[in-house]
């Protein structure tokens, strides 16, 4: 009886605690301007991070259109920006 006491005790804890600190969240969010800078400070508004980003679609695009392009497996390859030249290498 003890010990399911204490497990209703700390569930009950545990529930009112999620529960204060889910209302602080939701009660105080960010201001205007930190939520601002935060935005900025992501990876995807750095310039070079979207040049790098286009280039690799590009990339994997230009890949899938050669794939498509030949009957070669291309998924053979040990290095996929060489051209073909037949499927599984050895060693």
């Amino acid at each position: 009886m003890e010990v399911l006491r204490k497990g209703l005790a700390v569930g009950v804890l545990l529930g009112v605690g999620a529960g204060v600190g889910a209302a602080l969240f939701a009660l105080v969010p960010p201001g205007e301007q930190k939520t601002h800078a935060l935005l900025q400070e992501l990876p995807e508004q750095d310039p070079r991070r979207r040049a790098e980003a286009a280039r690799t679609k590009e990339l994997l695009l230009a890949t899938l259109q050669q794939a498509a392009a030949t009957q070669e497996n291309v998924a053979w390859r040990k290095n996929w920006m060489e051209d073909g030249g037949g499927g599984r290498r050895s060693a």
